[in-house]
């Protein structure tokens, strides 16, 4: 069931409904010609076929690649700010809900998202993104844990490794605890809250700050028929929770934030300063007396940027509200077997602490 009393809306991409003034691109244009105009702040409408407006992308990527040339993480931000802000100025149009040019993809997401205006104009990179996440929400993704196929949802985190998972797995099935009550904070596609009904769970209380992932979560329950073992929240960390859990499970984000986050997806893979304070206050509050506290977490903070704090680290060093009962670690798996790493990531960890209270 959901918190919520009334139903969410989802997230999803800007759009245009009004009439718009925008340079036309056809395959024979000045493709150079047409970036500089979409630099300068002009919008520009993709004609004839979707291959066009990639043709229009690559040459702006390769525009801002000659003037920002600074790969540091800072000089890459830039860049990608930059071309995120002259991309989303190249746009497509939309009738009946589909895209017009020839040869565009089907995407199930402009009905869905967009059930009531069926004419509008939408950036390229949204569509790129969505067409994206309507294939991963059609074909589902394979989650060997759970021997299940998940959908997820638009806008949604979901994971593309799955060592984690396994380190959690494994923990959870030697797990001799109460099995009365959990939280989970930050349930994403709600792996982690089905691995907690599939090890004997009986109420689960889930939450996110992203509307989407408990939309889409919603539809997974109902479709599992895990309805009755999992209450949905949407809300920051233990908003609405009245709960005292006797595991409270949490997959938060592996990066500091060092830019302005995002609603969605950038919360899930990046955290600020104050997220880890916060969570563990409240965890400590929400716990019961014998219960445990489980971070899945990883060291790739700390593989990238040596001086980068470790935020579990530093509340067990600095607080005196938990102490460390195990610590579990597991090599990170290149995503595909012809995958050959080149960087500093082959000495990435995920990590597993499981924390009592003090």
């Amino acid at each position: 069931m959901n918190k919520d009393l009334q139903p969410l809306q989802a997230d999803r991409p800007d759009i245009i409904t009004t009439k718009v003034e925008a340079i036309g691109f056809y395959r024979k244009m000045d493709t150079e010609a047409t970036v500089n105009e979409m630099i300068a702040g002009k919008y520009v409408l993709v004609e004839e076929f979707y291959s066009n407006g990639l043709q229009v992308l690559a040459e702006l990527k390769r525009k801002l690649l000659l003037t920002h040339t600074d790969k540091s993480f800072q000089g890459q931000r830039a860049y990608r700010d930059a071309f995120r802000e002259a991309s989303h100025r190249l746009l497509l149009k939309v009738e009946d809900n589909k895209l017009i040019v020839k040869k565009a993809p089907t995407i199930g997401w402009l009905t869905l998202l967009y059930p009531e205006v069926s004419e509008f104009y939408i950036s390229f990179p949204d569509v790129q993104g969505m067409n994206s996440s309507w294939q991963w929400y059609e074909k589902g993704i394979e989650v060997k844990t759970l021997n299940l196929m998940l959908h997820p949802y638009y806008g949604t985190y979901f994971p593309t490794r799955f060592d984690h998972l396994k380190l959690f797995d494994k923990w959870l099935k030697k797990y001799e605890g109460s099995k009365e009550n959990a939280i989970e904070i930050g349930v994403g596609s709600g792996v982690l809250s089905f691995q907690l009904i599939q090890n004997g769970f009986q109420n689960i209380f889930a939450s996110d700050s992203n509307k989407n992932a408990i939309i889409g979560v919603t539809e997974e329950t109902k479709r599992l028929g895990y309805e009755e073992k999992i209450t949905l929240n949407h809300g920051d960390l233990f908003d609405n929770c009245d709960v005292k859990a006797d595991l409270i499970v949490f997959n938060p984000p592996w990066l500091r934030a060092k830019h302005t986050l995002e609603e969605g997806i950038d919360k899930a893979m990046y955290y600020e300063e104050d997220l880890f304070p916060r969570f563990f206050e409240q965890a400590k509050e929400h716990l019961a007396p014998e219960g445990k506290v489980v971070l899945i977490f990883s060291n790739l903070a700390q593989v990238v940027d040596a001086e980068s704090p470790h935020p579990i680290i530093e509340e067990l060093r600095n607080n005196k509200r938990f102490k460390k009962e195990l610590h579990l670690t597991r090599d990170v798996r290149a995503s595909s077997r012809r995958t050959k790493r080149r960087d500093s990531r082959e000495t990435e960890k995920v990590e597993l602490w499981v924390l009592g209270a003090k």
